[in-house]
């Protein structure tokens, strides 16, 4: 691993890739700071929650909603918008269906209507989240409708601005810009947190407790250190299907076989976040308005803190996960390229049984992916009703899937570019 890091800054052009990636994700965190025009940020600050919808967009935007700053919206309209086209490209909207099986060309298209759709996603949200944080906060200096049309198109150009500078990071740096921006954001946060946990953990009260702190917080750090393994772990790991090809007439070799790969968890972190906000987003946009008995009740029965609440978000992250990766992973069109390709699964007959075969392999590591993905999001909920924990502090949770993840992808990319520039130089001699 440590030659590796040694190779990839010996190379002038991933070297140069990488300090530009840096530049931009500085940029980025730089932008994170600046409060967005006539907000008061102390009077957010004081009624913000981080168990709400408002919560998660706060984590994918690296704590920028938090303090209302021009990038409060983060990246989020541009993934909501690209799910959006997703669903809609499932033969629901046959242009859009076309174009998803158009090629390169197709996608280009995709993305050009994603990014409109989510110009007007960014100013509908931008332009609701300061109306209602203005009315149950009281954020703004000068309220009236100029100023909310004032503030959201600032919000919004924040959000094309980050999508500018993802764009430049996917051309000219390494790993892909919108997953490299949550992930600098969601960093960005983790020596707070691990601040928080120290303060709150070691008790400078005694010896004795002082010491007992220092246990319990060391134990915070491994317990911490044991979950990112176990991500690393499950983001890994997949079920391997041998396939063979039909030219072949004698069975290969232990070590010739080819597999066809299918990912544990193949929906990543998606279901968490679709499960986050269908829990949290009822409750959220009541609490703008004035509260009712209903509103009591439903904030009990949602509430993650809750065993009831918590059961629900379990079970739909686990519909979710099944959902998604129905999305990702089409049997048929695994069987239709396997026919065309001319390879096939031993012991299945190609066309409608591959499918089958495939649809309950698929169900079946699913199921392990599902669990995974709902006992890390459920966790940092379960440990304080277990244990002495604090509930301010988070162990798990989706942020630690997304960094490792794209941690993951980024590697894998430099490794590429690294193993693409050995081989142009063996064969420029």
């Amino acid at each position: 691993m440590i030659k590796q890091f040694i190779d990839l800054f010996k190379s002038k052009d991933i070297t140069k890739r990488i300090l530009f990636t840096l530049g931009m994700l500085f940029i980025y965190r730089l932008g994170a700071g600046i409060p967005a025009p006539m907000v008061n940020t102390g009077a957010l600050l004081a009624g913000f929650s981080d168990d709400s919808i408002l919560g998660m967009m706060n984590l994918l935007g690296g704590g920028a909603l938090q303090e209302f700053s021009v990038l409060a919206m983060g990246v989020g309209p541009y993934i909501t918008a690209s799910i959006i086209i997703q669903l809609l490209a499932m033969d629901v909207v046959p242009s859009l269906a076309e174009l998803a099986k158009s090629g390169a060309q197709g996608k280009m298209k995709m993305d050009k209507i994603t990014r409109y759709v989510a110009v007007i996603l960014a100013f509908l949200q931008s332009f609701t989240m300061t109306y209602a944080f203005d009315i149950s906060y009281g954020i703004l200096i000068n309220a009236n409708f100029a100023t909310y049309l004032y503030v959201a198109t600032v919000l919004t150009a924040g959000t094309m601005f980050l999508l500018w500078i993802a764009d430049r990071i996917s051309m000219f740096g390494v790993g892909n810009g919108v997953s490299m921006i949550i992930f600098a954001g969601i960093v960005s946060n983790i020596p707070f947190r691990f601040s928080q946990a120290f303060q709150t953990l070691v008790d400078r009260s005694s010896n004795t407790a002082m010491f007992n702190g220092f246990l319990n917080y060391g134990l915070f750090i491994l317990m911490y250190l044991a979950i990112i393994v176990l991500v690393i772990f499950m983001s890994t790991a997949v079920r391997k299907i041998p396939i063979q090809y039909t030219s072949s007439s004698v069975r290969k070799g232990k070590n010739d076989i080819t597999y066809l790969p299918l990912k544990i968890n193949s929906a990543s972190v998606i279901p968490v976040i679709f499960a986050s906000a269908i829990m949290t987003a009822p409750v959220t946009v009541l609490s703008f308005f004035p509260q009712t008995g209903f509103y009591e009740t439903l904030s009990t029965v949602l509430n993650f803190t809750q065993p009831i609440g918590l059961t629900i978000y379990v079970v739909l992250i686990i519909l979710f996960t099944f959902f998604y990766t129905g999305l990702q992973v089409d049997p048929e069109k695994i069987s239709e390229n396997l026919g065309k390709s001319g390879t096939y699964i031993p012991g299945i007959r190609p066309g409608s049984e591959t499918k089958e075969y495939i649809g309950k392999v698929l169900n079946r590591i699913t199921v392990l992916g599902a669990l995974f993905l709902a006992f890390i999001a459920a966790l940092p909920y379960v440990l304080p009703m277990i244990s002495n924990l604090p509930s301010s502090i988070s162990v798990g949770g989706t942020g630690i899937i997304i960094v490792v993840g794209v941690a993951m992808e980024t590697m894998k990319d430099l490794t590429g570019k690294l193993t693409q520039k050995q081989y142009r130089g063996f064969v420029s001699r």
